[in-house]
This record gives structure tokens, C-alpha cells and sequence, in this order.
């Protein structure tokens, strides 16, 4: 079985962004890329079913030369090769999903896993185009998979707002990974050896004939309001009376 999965670079989650004085863009400066961790549990889940079936793991990016870092993550996971698309270009979903619909075609692998979305746009729309892209079957936020024996059909577990839905979808098809699908392991110190000597295929977003023009145009980007400062009480009286009478919430 060939699994094509997604290993978008962000920026980490966990440090603070700053804006940028013109408000055009959030200040990259000195700040700290990783494997959006959507990303990292559709890997994780992407080589336990190699595991268990057998099969070739191709680790896919879109970003600058800079993003085989994170290509070389999912590999030292036990990925088998990458595909780095290059570009400068802030990407909107459709031309993502169209990126990997190019290299689906010449891939041509059984199941897609992406995550559901990513952290720094949460835009949460790239699977569901590709899927329309490629006519085939979607199973969004999903927090369980399993294969059947004859790798033809997967079953699906999708969490919703009312609990969990089940739905058996015919491959290929694109999956997209829920933050309780799994728990990614670390790589190991032979896994990160390895991972430097395997393939990584680089092609030029130029010189797939892929309309890269933005359908969504972002204006201007500006901090969230400053809290304010909160206030000590003396007893519990006091905060009763004053969440009753001043921020009348009671």
C-alpha cells in the first residue's frame, strides 16, 4: 500500500507571534519552524499501517528549500521518501489541494492522510478539496481508522459536536487526522541517521502550471485588544457582590 501524507512547516505553536509594524504579515524573524502537528499525527498513522500492511510512506511539503527540515522529520519516523514542493508563496487551500492533486496523479497512491488542518491558517479546507478534486471518498476529523484486510475499503471513525460517527469509505481516498487519532512517536537516534540519506523529490511550484494567484486576499493583520488587568478581592463577599452588582454575571 502507498500512503501519500502531508508535513506542512508552521510557525510553533507555542511561541508568541508578533505583528508587524505595517500590519502586512506577522514578524518571522528568529521564530521557530516544526511539522504542524495535525500533520505529525497523519505521519504517525500513516506508518502504523504500513506496519501492519506493508507499503511505501511518501512524506509531501510545500514551502520554501528550508522546509525539508520538516520532510526530514517524518522521514526519521520511518517515512520512506519526501516530495518537496518549492515556493516563497502564501498558498490559499485550493491551490494546496491543487498542488496535490498533481502529485497524486503521478504518485498514484491508495490512501491520502493529511491533517484535518493546519495551525497557523486553520483554514481546515485542503482534504475536503482534494477530495472533490479527485472524485473520490473524504473522511474529515477522523480519530480511528482501519483498513480492511483486502485494502480496499477503510472504516472511520469521525469525531462531531454530538459524539462520534462511523463511515466506510471505498480506496482511494483522502482521510484527514483528528488530534486523538494517535500519539506520534519520537524518532530515534538511527531514524534521524537514515533520514539524512533518503530521497527527497524537489519540483518548482513554477513548473507545475498551477495557478497560484490568491482567491483570498488578506488586508491587514493586527494584535488582539490588551486584557486588562485583574483585580484582587479581600474576601469571597466582596467577589460575590462585585460579580453581582458590576459584572452582573450573577
Amino acid at each position: 500500500m502507498k500512503i501519500l501524507v502531508s508535513a506542512k512547516r508552521v510557525t510553533d505553536p507555542d511561541v508568541k507571534v508578533r505583528v508587524k509594524p505595517d500590519g502586512s504579515g506577522i514578524v518571522t524573524d528568529g521564530i521557530d519552524y516544526k511539522v504542524n502537528p495535525f500533520d505529525e499525527i497523519a505521519v504517525e498513522e500513516a506508518l502504523r499501517i504500513k506496519e501492519k500492511l506493508s507499503g511505501e510512506v511518501v512524506v509531501v511539503g510545500i514551502g520554501p528549500k528550508e522546509a525539508t527540515k520538516e520532510i526530514r522529520s517524518g522521514l526519521a519516523m520511518g517515512a520512506d521518501r519526501g516530495v518537496l514542493v518549492i515556493t516563497e508563496e502564501n498558498l490559499d487551500p485550493i491551490t494546496v489541494a491543487s498542488i496535490f492533486h498533481k502529485i497524486v496523479e503521478e504518485e498514484q497512491p491508495d490512501l491520502i492522510l493529511l491533517g484535518k488542518q493546519a495551525v497557523d491558517g486553520d483554514n481546515n479546507q485542503t482534504g475536503q478539496i482534494l477530495a472533490e478534486k479527485m472524485n473520490v471518498a473524504q473522511a474529515c476529523f477522523a480519530s480511528e481508522i482501519e483498513l480492511a484486510e483486502d485494502q480496499k475499503t477503510a472504516k472511520v471513525t469521525r469525531e462531531v459536536d454530538g459524539g462520534f460517527d462511523h463511515v466506510e469509505v471505498d480506496l482511494p481516498a483522502v482521510i484527514t487526522a483528528d488530534l486523538r487519532l494517535n500519539e506520534p512517536r519520537y524518532a530515534s537516534l538511527p531514524g534521524i541517521m537514515k533520514a539524512k540519506r533518503k530521497p527527497i523529490k524537489e519540483i518548482e511550484l513554477s513548473a507545475m502550471g498551477i495557478d497560484s494567484d490568491p482567491k483570498v486576499v488578506w488586508h491587514g493583520f493586527a494584535e488582539p485588544p490588551v486584557r486588562k488587568a485583574g483585580i484582587m478581592v479581600p474576601d469571597v463577599v466582596t467577589l460575590v457582590a462585585k460579580l453581582r452588582d458590576e459584572a452582573k454575571v450573577i
